[in-house]
């Protein structure tokens, strides 16, 4: 009787465990960070599936060197040769130790930059680039508006703590790098772990092991920029691919940074998946005789859902009046013959061109881009909205 009893818990626990096993797992939790604020971005469309005070301005250290990079990149003049200053090889930090009157190729210096954080490379590539540390920081957040960065300032092209209105926010550094991820020498350079620099003069070359020990850490890393001042602390900025979904993770004053990306990327890939919400081609459903079969759209939009967020999206779709021949003639066709809207509950989330027939491409005219832009808003006269639910 007693060894009944005994069993009876064991067995009870054994049952519960396969109840619960014949059940789908639900969605993960939203993963805890340590860091004073973070984000997580998917890549292509932008969207924020994770934040934590992510529009707070703080210090960031070297992951300012991202800015560095693409404009150096963006400049046209990699192939230049940089000739190091005084100044820049007497800057203070970590070092490429860069000697004065060095002749250095202005691409190795941004493989310097971003692999091995040098603060001496910082300074030449703006040198170069901006004419001065002055004229490179006002490029800096020249682009920095450019690209809707709207919490930063950049005063230097480091990140050293030279200045107390150096700063920028978490989302605006995912902006930043969802930017220049769109960059393919950028993107290069930001997933290199070894680079070789021949070194003029000596019989040895630099090499440079990049300091992103995420490319190590998690086999999905594709690349990111780290970053640590006394003021700033840690900071890290930090990419991932994995099945067509590319992300982006920023934490700012982190002391557990590479746990916290390694977490942030494995709840983003678990939680959600990139759902194709339009296609390339042919709109189907339109019931209008005189668009029936000839709408199309110009690309595939895809977004990051949740599972539960796919019955929460519509789509509608706004077309121009037809003449009243029922039928557009095809020098007068607007282009774009209209818009295609996607929703999710109350958010748009996508407002993309519609176009008759395949022609997408505008025609100039005689009356140049203004008469173009005035005929077709004096002609715009919208049909009744045809709303769809996808799920």
């Amino acid at each position: 009787m007693k060894r009944r009893l005994k069993r009876k818990p064991l067995l009870l626990v054994m049952i519960c465990m396969l109840i619960l096993a014949a059940f789908p797992q639900e969605a993960k939790a939203e993963p805890g960070v340590s860091a004073n604020a973070a984000v997580l971005m998917e890549q292509s469309s932008g969207r924020v599936l994770y934040g934590r005070n992510e529009h707070r301005p703080m210090r960031i250290a070297s992951i300012t060197k991202i800015m560095t990079a693409i404009l150096a990149i963006e400049s046209g003049k990699m192939n230049d040769t940089v000739t190091i200053t005084e100044a820049a090889s007497r800057t203070e930090g970590s070092s490429l130790y860069l000697k004065p009157g060095e002749k250095i190729p202005l691409k190795d210096l941004v493989y310097g930059l971003m692999l091995r954080s040098g603060n001496d490379s910082a300074v030449a590539i703006a040198e170069h680039v901006g004419g001065s540390l002055d004229g490179f920081s006002f490029l800096m957040n020249q682009k920095a508006e450019e690209i809707g960065m709207k919490h930063t300032r950049f005063r230097n092209p480091h990140g050293l703590d030279t200045h107390e209105d150096h700063y920028s926010t978490a989302y605006d550094m995912a902006i930043l790098t969802k930017y220049a991820m769109n960059n393919d020498t950028f993107k290069d350079v930001s997933s290199t772990k070894v680079y070789r620099s021949e070194q003029t003069g000596e019989k040895w070359d630099r090499v440079w092991r990049n300091k992103n020990k995420m490319l190590k850490l998690y086999e999905y890393s594709t690349g990111g920029k780290t970053g640590y001042t006394k003021r700033a602390k840690r900071t890290l900025v930090s990419t991932a691919e994995k099945d067509g979904m590319e992300l982006i993770a920023v934490t700012l004053n982190d002391p557990n940074d590479w746990d916290d990306h390694r977490n942030l990327f494995e709840w983003g890939f678990h939680s959600f998946k990139m759902t194709e919400l339009i296609k390339e081609g042919e709109i189907p459903g339109i019931k209008d005789k005189g668009y029936k079969g000839k709408v199309e759209a110009a690309r595939t939009f895809t977004y990051p859902l949740q599972k539960e967020e796919m019955k929460q999206i519509s789509s509608s779709i706004q077309l121009y009046e037809l003449p009243k021949s029922g039928k557009w003639e095809e020098e007068k066709v607007p282009k774009p013959v209209g818009r295609y809207f996607i929703d999710l509950k109350e958010t748009r989330i996508a407002d993309l061109p519609l176009y008759y027939d395949g022609k997408a491409l505008i025609k100039p005219d005689q009356g140049g881009l203004w008469s173009s832009f005035k005929s077709i808003f004096n002609k715009l006269f919208f049909v009744a909205k045809e709303d769809n639910r996808l799920w």
